[in-house]
């Protein structure tokens, strides 16, 4: 069948089930109650402490076939995913399926696991390399399952995607389970993935390499979701965690980006006392943020809130009194991290409340100015943000799904021209976000806006700002770098890309 950004998707897919097809981005309408946990029955004064990983995957009863999850807020730096799979695998474990919010460059030896039949099923927000590559060449069986961060708290809080154990390294906890992430050796600052496994996962398994005395206080995960502690020597490596400060860009591309977008920005009609504003940590992106500062100074205006994930430049911004607010599903730099223990209006939010689109209203759905970046932009403004120019899976999803379809003013942040690749290309490898979604795309060689936005293109030609069209872009970066060949893929499906609704967005096939 083909769905509503074109794509042909198979009515049934083997290792998934019947298929869903997207068709816009509010077309679903959901039904049914929100999914629980398991009912239990603690004693008093015992604590949870338990002595090994080994000793937390007997008592949780872990067994083939079960669905284990993680959170990806240690980033590259995270020990727990491998610690916690080597483990399982010791102990003869097989057949599990793992569901992790994003998988990293360090989550590698997960290939061996693969092989050896321990891990049979993947579904995750994003699989970077070397593991995204072996997925795209085929070595598992199953289809992997993309999902936005709001789409995965929806199908977790929907009971979609149903999880028995979530192991969940935290940088500082007590013996009962109160943990937060902005204090200890390993500090990550938000903990908003992990809070939404803590609540629905039918067991939870806290590790931890700084426990504390009770109470650990303010607890992102508090003790009446968790079920075993577990202290280990290290959860990971603070270097590949977070950074110090992370720093504006001097790459003159990037600022040049930044700049175009500030001209968007203001002549949007949206910048204005009271806007809300979420970006990335990229480089053009980061500028775009030290350059709107810049204009909310020189013109007095003052923002409600920065969403998403925060970096030093929103706490500059919330610290100044520009921002009133920061709410924060995860922390991009150490700076970042330690706002959190100090500012009360640095606000720890879990997944579901920051972007599910199926609760009662999530935090995008508040945004008015967005910044965000692409592998690939196609002529009808779709996105991918997954699959590299080789066709192979090496990013994520994330919040880009979930923020364009909130956000007034959607900005696609990217060079014209990347590794010698047009960006801007008739069709993308992967759709990831439609393009009804996307708003505004900002290069280095000119400025295109979604024609579905007569506004924007009215408010820009009153402030005199040139833009172009998408093709006449596609037009600029093919004269620079040639016309692509094309990738070759095979029949089987080695991904699904879900909408943040539940729907098939696109299917991901075997590189040939």
């Amino acid at each position: 069948m083909i769905n509503g950004v074109g794509r042909e998707i198979p009515t049934y897919i083997e290792g998934i089930g019947d298929i869903k097809p997207y068709d816009r981005p509010f077309s679903v309408v959901p039904e049914g109650s929100k999914a629980g946990s398991r009912l239990k029955r603690p004693l008093p004064h015992k604590d949870k402490i338990i002595g090994s990983i080994e000793d937390a995957i007997k008592a949780t009863g872990l067994k083939d076939g079960m669905t284990v999850s993680f959170h990806h807020h240690f980033r590259n730096g995270d020990f727990i995913i491998n610690m916690v799979i080597d483990a399982a695998a010791k102990m003869g474990i097989k057949n599990l399926r793992i569901a992790p919010s994003s998988l990293g460059t360090c989550h590698g030896p997960l290939i061996d696991h693969i092989k050896n039949g321990v891990i049979t099923r993947i579904e995750s927000s994003g699989i970077r390399e070397p593991l995204g590559t072996a997925i795209s060449e085929g070595i598992m069986e199953n289809p992997v399952i993309l999902r936005s961060h709001g789409g995965r708290a929806r199908a977790v809080e929907s009971g979609e995607l149903k999880i028995d154990v979530a192991f969940l390294g935290v940088p500082a906890c007590d013996s009962y389970g109160n943990a937060n992430g902005f204090s200890g050796k390993s500090a990550c600052g938000s903990l908003g993935y992990a809070m939404i496994d803590a609540k629905y996962a039918d067991q939870v398994v806290l590790i931890t390499d700084n426990l504390v005395d009770y109470p650990c206080l303010p607890a992102s995960i508090n003790q009446t979701q968790v079920d075993f502690v577990v202290q280990v020597d290290a959860v990971g490596d603070p270097k590949g965690i977070v950074s110090g400060v992370i720093r504006n860009t001097s790459n003159p591309r990037d600022l040049l980006i930044a700049e175009n977008a500030v001209k968007a920005i203001m002549a949007s009609g949206y910048f204005k006392n009271g806007f809300s504003y979420q970006t990335g940590a990229a480089g053009s992106s980061l500028a775009v943020t030290g350059f709107l500062r810049e204009k909310m100074l020189e013109h007095n205006i003052k923002g409600s809130f920065g969403l998403g994930g925060i970096t030093s430049q929103l706490v500059q911004l919330l610290e100044e009194g520009l921002l009133e607010g920061l709410f924060d599903t995860q922390c991009f730099d150490l700076v970042a991290a330690e706002s959190m223990g100090r500012n009360a209006k640095h606000f720890e939010v879990d997944a579901g409340f920051y972007a599910n689109p199926h609760n009662s209203g999530c935090l995008v759905n508040n945004l008015d100015i967005l910044m965000l970046g692409a592998l690939e932009i196609d002529t009808d403004f779709n996105v991918n943000v997954v699959s590299k120019s080789d066709g192979s899976i090496s990013q994520a999803v994330g919040g880009h799904q979930d923020t364009a379809a909130g956000a007034r003013l959607a900005v696609i942040l990217a060079p014209l021209v990347r590794s010698r690749n047009p960006i801007i290309v008739d069709k993308v490898k992967t759709v990831c976000t439609p393009g009804e979604t996307i708003d505004v795309v900002v290069t280095d060689y000119g400025i295109a806006v979604n024609p579905l936005r007569q506004d924007l293109i009215e408010n820009f030609g009153k402030a005199g700002l040139k833009t172009l069209t998408i093709n006449e872009l596609k037009d600029i970066a093919e004269k620079l770098t040639g016309i692509p060949e094309k990738i070759e893929f095979d029949d089987k499906i080695v991904g699904v890309v879900q909408y943040r609704d539940g729907s098939v967005i696109d299917v991901i096939r075997k590189v040939k």
